[in-house]
């Protein structure tokens, strides 16, 4: 390394990087080592031993610049990762396990999520890693890492392919809902959700596709979390006013396990509730383009979305459930095609799904740049970067766009969707993966027992739900034909 002297090395106690930041910051006069010494948290034995500072505070590196996202765009970047589609299908899980078990199940997974992305976080800088699929083929080798890869194409995949149906269900509407521009403007040739579809994907998502950095999305991303948040506020006052009102039927508590259906609705349920957290597949590129990253800085941005996805998660699902209780869709957008029970129930219903379906459309290309990229990891490996090949970008967008268009019209419903990915690539991506790297190189991050025996819980967790949904999942098909 030339010019060792313009670099400061702090005391490992913990695991940092060495990185460019601007002219004017902070910086820490420290003897410099091996940078690799540095990064990988060994131990500096020399006569600043006992130096200490608090390496929160300091930066690593003095010269140049490096224009990152600052952690609120980093922030709304994964948690529009995660509040997606899904959050749709949540109320539909809370009809089948009941409130009490719900609400449990929907902290306890948002804890683990997190504990698997600070994990994931401390692996992917001491393997100096820039995908997922870095990490992973670093701990278990490249067949898993093509195995980890395919399991977030089919993951991210089958999202924007839930997306497309939902943008089609509420805009054209399906065999038992009235659609927007139904409702607004009568029959016409808007009643085809394939056209409609195809229109908004042209106009709308092809030119966000195209963007070539996550970072270029962080405004959108801030735009899709605040209409999440307005359709939150919408069901959460309409379900309390009716409550308050006396309007509301009493909600089941605890799930019904009365008959075989409602058992395998139940076993299918859980594996729903597992992908709601799915965003380890975009932690790392959010990572790479965060402003004078750390460890420490990517756990807080880890935290706050954590706080404000269980808060959205459970006020959409006890809201949604209560307002249309047995009656809940799997979609519970599509139940906001009728009267509300309240004053200006229309408008409501109205600002909820458009509002919505502009959420999906803010949240559709975050959830691609992570499919186009690990697309483009896997068929071009060895390749400069999607960055600085603008024609092979544009190519892998048109093409993914394509066949995911042609998935949405072959797909019924998007139940069907979230219980396969939920009990499959979801489980794989959250927690299996995560902890079976924790696990292989422990030895690297000075794993704790605590973090040990979680690890292998969450990799014990994950396994039997993901069993149980996919043996659920096939007899529960089975039954039905």
């Amino acid at each position: 390394m030339s010019n060792r002297n313009e670099y400061s090395s702090l005391p490992v106690s913990s695991y940092l990087e060495l990185q460019r930041q601007n002219e004017s910051s902070k910086s820490v006069s420290i003897p410099s080592y091996d940078e690799s010494e540095v990064y990988l948290g060994s131990k500096i034995e020399d006569e600043d031993e006992d130096f200490e500072t608090d390496i929160d505070n300091y930066p690593l590196v003095i010269v140049g610049s490096n224009k990152g996202s600052g952690i609120p765009g980093a922030v709304f970047n994964l948690t529009t990762t995660v509040i997606g589609a899904g959050i749709m299908a949540l109320p539909a899980t809370m009809k089948v396990l009941g409130l009490v078990l719900g609400i449990i199940l929907i902290i306890l997974m948002g804890i683990l999520s997190e504990i698997s992305v600070e994990l994931l976080v401390r692996f992917s800088v001491l393997c100096k890693a820039s995908s997922y699929g870095e990490v992973v083929q670093h701990a278990m080798g490249k067949p898993v890492r093509i195995l980890s890869e395919i399991c977030i194409i089919l993951n991210n995949a089958g999202v924007l392919v839930v997306y497309l149906i939902i943008m089609g269900d509420v805009m054209s509407g399906s065999s038992h809902h009235m659609g927007v521009f139904d409702q607004l403007m009568g029959n016409g040739a808007w009643d085809q959700r394939k056209i409609v579809v195809l229109v908004v994907m042209v106009v709308f998502l092809a030119p966000l596709c195209s963007l070539d950095k996550i970072d270029s999305l962080s405004l959108t991303s801030a735009a899709s979390v605040a209409l999440a948040v307005l359709f939150v506020v919408v069901a959460f006052t309409v379900a309390f006013i009716k409550l308050v009102e006396g309007r509301i039927d009493s909600p089941r508590l605890a799930p019904d396990l009365s008959s075989k259906t409602a058992i395998l609705d139940f076993l299918v349920a859980i594996p729903i509730m597992t992908n709601a957290y799915v965003c380890q597949f975009n932690v790392p590129p959010i990572y790479n383009e965060l402003d004078q990253r750390s460890p420490q800085k990517m756990n807080m941005v880890g935290r706050y979305t954590t706080i404000l996805c269980i808060l959205v998660y459970a006020s959409t699902s006890i809201s949604g459930y209560l307002l249309f209780g047995k009656d809940t869709e799997a979609d519970v957008l599509t139940n906001f095609d009728k009267d509300l029970g309240i004053r200006y129930s229309s408008v409501l219903n109205y600002i909820v799904r458009i509002g919505y379906i502009l959420h999906l459309i803010l949240v559709f290309p975050v959830i691609h740049f992570s499919l186009r990229q690990t697309v483009d990891a896997l068929l071009f490996e060895g390749s400069p970067p999607l960055s600085e090949s603008k024609k092979r970008s544009l190519g892998l967008t048109a093409v993914l766009l394509v066949l995911i268009y042609i998935g949405s019209t072959m797909i019924p419903n998007i139940w069907t969707a979230f219980k396969f990915t939920g009990a499959t690539t979801a489980v794989s991506l959250g927690f299996i993966f995560p902890s079976l790297i924790s696990l292989r190189l422990r030895h690297l991050g000075d794993l704790s027992y605590g973090e040990w025996v979680l690890s292998w819980l969450m990799l014990v967790l994950a396994v039997t739900v993901s069993i149980v949904g996919v043996v659920s999942n096939v007899y529960s098909l089975e039954s039905k034909s």
